[in-house]
């Protein structure tokens, strides 16, 4: 791990900044869970207004709360979310620091990261052009907010997101994603009676799925992952309906436009009378390398400021925010959150030194941005 001596950035200490962390994360918030992003959006609000001053201000987009903070004139947009994947009680201890790992539901992907974004605003001595936005859908796709996360970017002239980084490492690259669902509907029949009277909605949607998976095209890092596969109703009933939902992860707009006509296709490539629908689409476009090239620099710069070790970059196969902020031009460097392990995976966990190191690296990447 680290052997970073940075304890402190700005007024906020490493076990202060422990502790805002612990805050967040022992509010569990699934996206799902509109209750408990109200309290979580909250409780942020209250940390935001202990290190900043202000409190900023609550919106209510399209059913989800956002939080947003704004100084002057925007020109840096540090965008954040606060809802995890992780149903209620679904983690076991909620929260637990073993040394220097903190572990608890969404400390890793990203409540560390927004706490990080705090601190290191907090820690300016001139605030003006900063804007920090945190949003509570983007573990389902950003539906409610991605408007207005397009938005927000246009205002400014750089985002920085902190998700959290990889290995150590900043994403420089993301894959876009896209998401899809192959409904087949078939006719029920008794099971028992007679069954060739029905048409198996299961076996037909089977018939599908090698067709599915032969559209990804690994050369090119592209992937077409069936994830959950649901059909039938009772044990004796020929299944009238069967549906698959499909991950698609491509690093270019031509690769997910591809792979969009291979699976819209699909609708009429079985034989039997049973009917495929195909919903969805492209969700989250590519995030461009070019676009997070001259962010990477500062960043770069910023490390050897501080005499930490170098920074490097990874390209990645998870998606963003970010991937929306690059498509609308601004250019967008991710990956400034957590540095640990085990997102969405039980053994999450966020390194507490280098929450400190993390949020002396923007504090000085700031400072360099907003001249």
């Amino acid at each position: 791990m680290s052997n970073s001596t940075i304890s402190s950035v700005g007024k906020v200490s490493q076990a202060e900044a422990i502790g805002l962390v612990e805050r967040l994360v022992k509010i569990q918030s699934p996206t799902s869970d509109l209750e408990s992003l109200n309290q979580v959006t909250a409780e942020a609000q209250k940390i935001m207004t202990e290190l900043l001053g202000t409190s900023g201000e609550i919106k209510n987009l399209n059913g989800f709360p956002l939080l947003t903070w704004k100084s002057g004139q925007p020109k840096v947009l540090l965008l954040c979310h606060l809802d995890t994947v992780w149903p209620k009680d679904s983690f076991d201890p909620l929260w637990k620091v073993e040394g220097d790992q903190m572990h608890g539901p969404g400390v890793y992907d990203m409540k560390a990261g927004f706490v990080q974004a705090l601190i290191a605003t907090a820690s300016l001595s001139d605030k003006d052009g900063i804007y920090i936005l945190a949003t509570t859908d983007e573990e389902e796709g950003s539906f409610a907010s991605r408007a207005f996360i397009e938005e927000s970017a246009k205002l400014c002239k750089h985002v920085l997101v902190f998700e959290s980084a990889i290995n150590g490492k900043l994403k420089i690259s993301r894959k876009g994603t896209s998401m899809y669902r192959i409904s087949v509907k078939g006719r029920a029949s008794h099971a028992g009676l007679e069954p060739e009277k029905g048409i198996n909605a299961a076996l037909e949607l089977a018939l599908l799925l090698p067709k599915i998976v032969s559209i990804a095209d690994t050369k090119l890092g592209t992937t077409v992952t069936p994830t959950v596969f649901t059909s039938g109703t009772t044990l004796n009933t020929v299944p009238a309906l069967a549906q698959v939902d499909i991950d698609v992860r491509g690093f270019t707009k031509e690769e997910q436009e591809r792979v969009d006509r291979e699976i819209n296709s699909l609708a009429g490539q079985l034989p039997s009378m049973a009917e495929v629908i195909v919903t969805g689409g492209i969700n989250r476009p590519a995030l461009d390398p070019k676009m997070s090239e001259d962010l990477f620099k500062v960043a770069q710069r910023a490390a050897l400021h501080l005499g930490l070790a170098p920074i490097e970059g990874a390209s990645v196969g998870g998606a963003s925010d970010g991937n929306f902020t690059a498509a609308a031009g601004i250019p967008t460097l991710d990956g400034l959150g957590a540095v640990g392990d085990g997102a969405h995976a039980a053994h999450e966990w966020a390194s507490a030194l280098a929450l400190m190191e993390r949020s002396a690296l923007v504090q000085v990447m700031l400072e360099e941005l907003l001249k």
